[in-house]
């Protein structure tokens, strides 16, 4: 597998360091880590990015995430490992992630239940992360990105 140019990101002067500090930012925006990576690899599922399906499994596992959790997070809805919190951050993530599949792409009781679980400042982190993965998964599924398995994530 070939990619079919640098990701864009390192080749727009500045713009890399400028998408690294909006990441750092989000994950300091009070949603817990390992949600935050659980949203991550579930938007990037959704759009078929290897490189960040990769990244983001490995990144979750880095940070405590089990096995069973990370096999089980597209299929979030029917098993019994996310807690109430992570569904409704899991369930905004394919909203957002999927905007021109619906009319109303994020209905007032998705939103509202994320509402419930997070406040303000984590749910503002949660948008900008669905909004920050969709721009990664979008730059690297156009260029053909390659995953790289010996990446320290």
């Amino acid at each position: 597998m070939n990619s079919r140019m640098k990701n864009p990101a390192m080749v727009v002067p500045d713009a890399m360091a400028a998408l690294q500090a909006l990441g750092a930012a989000v994950f300091k925006g009070g949603a817990p880590k390992k949600t935050l990576e659980l949203m991550n690899l579930r938007a990037s599922q959704i759009n078929g990015c290897g490189v960040c399906v990769d990244m983001h499994a490995r990144m979750a596992r880095k940070s405590g995430e089990t096995e069973d959790r990370l096999f089980a997070v597209a299929a979030w809805r029917d098993v019994p490992y996310f807690t109430d919190a992570e569904r409704a951050a899991l369930a905004l993530t394919e909203c957002v992630t999927r905007l021109g599949d619906k009319s109303d792409p994020v209905p007032d009781d998705i939103w509202n239940e994320a509402a419930k679980h997070y406040d303000e400042q984590a749910l503002a982190a949660l948008v900008m992360s669905i909004g920050m993965v969709n721009l990664w998964n979008r730059l690297n599924a156009t260029t053909r990105q390659v995953a790289n398995p010996h990446a320290r994530w």
